[in-house]
């Protein structure tokens, strides 16, 4: 169960606008999950990702790498 949870939060921090430079908070992590889950669910969110990794594979990894450090850290 944790590990389907995080690979949620994951994508939804993937989709949203927080960028790795930005050096965002874990509250603010925190925040845009929640919110991107409530605006594309889990299936919009799931959706962003392929997308991303579709167009723009060779960025979309680091990105997926970045999003599940930042959100494990993020949740605990």
């Amino acid at each position: 169960m944790n590990a389907m949870l995080d690979d949620v939060r994951s994508e939804a921090l993937f989709a949203s606008d927080v960028q790795r430079s930005q050096e965002p908070t874990a509250e603010l992590i925190r925040a845009a999950v929640i919110a991107m889950m409530e605006r594309l669910g889990t299936t919009g969110c799931a959706e962003k990702v392929a997308e991303e990794f579709g167009e723009h594979p060779e960025c979309a990894l680091n990105r997926m790498r970045w999003a599940r450090t930042a959100t494990r850290m993020a949740f605990g």
